[in-house]
């Protein structure tokens, strides 16, 4: 994980970046938000940028969409000062960060806003049949499509492959297609040239000159549009990109992986996925099996989130008693690993006795797992229709906005899940919420691993 810090965070520079750097990441600095803006230009990338909450955070926010680059913000400051903190939410930043930082409080940020804290748990002998042909497949510069339902760690997979294969000291660049607007993937991917459009003050370096030498991952390839999957087919066939604006081809020595919540064969036949594209990027396919197909590792999944939340929440450490295992074993998880991390993260929280029992072991609403129907789609529909009911007098968009919300709330904040109940595109979704939180409406944040 890549973090650029901005500004001075009141002397506190040294002491944030040796917790960061003990937690992984790689630590740059700039002084100025103008200067923050020029580095990620010019490619020196980040996955985060920890910014004085004493600079104009919403000035560095807008220069960076002006030039179509993406990267979360957290604002940090001296001691708790909490007028301080409500401006720089306010501005944009993710979280508020007190200085000087505690340890635990750096790496729970680094790992719930860039989600980079992943190893891979497995215990189940289908899943270490799938490692297995990973780890065999790493060391080529095949192309790599993973595959399956959503939150059962195709990302996380992803990097595995990426720290076994011969480009392991370079770059692992991640894209998550779905997350950023149509209007803004192209430069986000490709790159720009100077005057390619209104903002383009200068160069800009994309994904996949960032990730050169190393691998890039193009995370729910599925939501790419037609015209953009053609540039990509070209540059994954010459191994060549055009930077938006640019005349003159820019080489690239990249390996690309791709995952896929959908089913990308029957896009092809809708003609929403173009065939060739398909056939570039599956050279191999690894096809994760969805959690309630993996019982072994339930446990150690388990296990392992409780430690996990333990350690960054301050509790004390914990085991599953029989019946809290026993729950656990018996739920179907249909937001997978997501959903397992999320519901352990909240019994770490809920657990008053020397174990984690079946009553710690709760829904985010509350109800026990378990007492859904069993896909997790039943009390979603449900939701939806009860969001719908009380129309008269009440205009579409605020019914609309209901049903979506409800819909979103009764998915344990999946996207995905929600956008496929309601019939719309994840694209469609997101752009709705996008404008549902301008106008200051609370959405229900997406579960851990899940781009927003």
């Amino acid at each position: 994980m890549r973090l650029l810090i901005v500004g001075q965070l009141g002397g506190q520079i040294s002491a944030a970046t040796k917790i960061a750097m003990e937690h992984g990441a790689k630590v740059s600095h700039v002084d100025t938000i103008e200067q923050a803006t020029t580095a990620l230009r010019a490619g020196r990338g980040a996955d985060l940028l920890m910014v004085d909450a004493r600079l104009d955070i919403a000035a560095l926010i807008a220069a960076n969409e002006a030039e179509h680059i993406v990267v979360p913000v957290v604002a940090a400051g001296v001691g708790i000062d909490p007028t301080l903190a409500a401006r720089a939410i306010r501005q944009g930043a993710r979280e508020y960060i007190s200085l000087p930082p505690e340890p635990e409080l750096i790496a729970a940020v680094l790992a719930a806003v860039c989600d980079d804290d992943r190893p891979l748990i497995v215990a189940d002998e289908k899943m270490k049949q799938v490692i297995a042909l990973a780890e065999q497949i790493a060391a080529s510069d095949a192309s790599i499509l993973i595959t399956g339902e959503s939150g059962v760690g195709k990302e996380v997979l992803a990097r595995h492959v990426h720290k076994r294969s011969k480009r392991r000291h370079q770059a692992f660049i991640a894209v998550n297609c779905a997350a950023i607007p149509e209007n803004l993937l192209e430069s986000e991917l490709f790159g720009h040239e100077k005057g390619a459009f209104t903002g383009a003050v200068g160069r800009r370096v994309g994904k996949f000159e960032e990730a050169d030498g190393g691998t890039l991952l193009l995370d729910e390839i599925s939501e790419m549009d037609l015209r953009l999957q053609s540039k990509l087919l070209r540059a994954l066939q010459e191994r060549v990109i055009d930077r938006v604006g640019g005349g003159k081809p820019v080489p690239v020595n990249i390996r690309v992986l791709a995952t896929s919540n959908r089913d990308l064969s029957g896009l092809v036949r809708a003609g929403e996925f173009r065939e060739d594209l398909l056939y570039r990027l599956n050279v191999v396919n690894l096809r994760v099996p969805p959690l309630r197909d993996r019982k072994d590792d339930l446990a150690a999944l388990a296990e392992f989130f409780i430690d996990k939340y333990a350690k960054a929440n301050g509790r004390p450490a914990r085991r599953l008693s029989r019946d809290g295992l026993a729950q656990v074993m018996s739920h179907s998880w249909p937001g997978n690993v997501r959903e397992l991390e999320n519901a352990m993260h909240r019994a770490v929280l809920l657990a008053n006795g020397e174990d984690i029992g079946a009553d710690a072991i709760r829904a985010p609403d509350g109800a026990p797992v378990g007492t859904r129907s069993s896909d997790g789609l039943g009390a979603a529909i449900e939701a939806g229709q009860a969001a719908a009911r009380a129309l008269v007098g009440r205009t579409v968009a605020d019914v609309e906005q209901d049903l979506i919300l409800e819909t979103l709330t009764h998915c344990l904040g999946n996207r995905t899940h929600a956008a496929l109940i309601l019939g719309i595109s994840i694209r469609t979704l997101r752009n709705k919420l996008k404008l549902y939180a301008d106008d200051g409406v609370r959405v229900p944040p997406p579960p851990t691993g899940q781009a927003a």
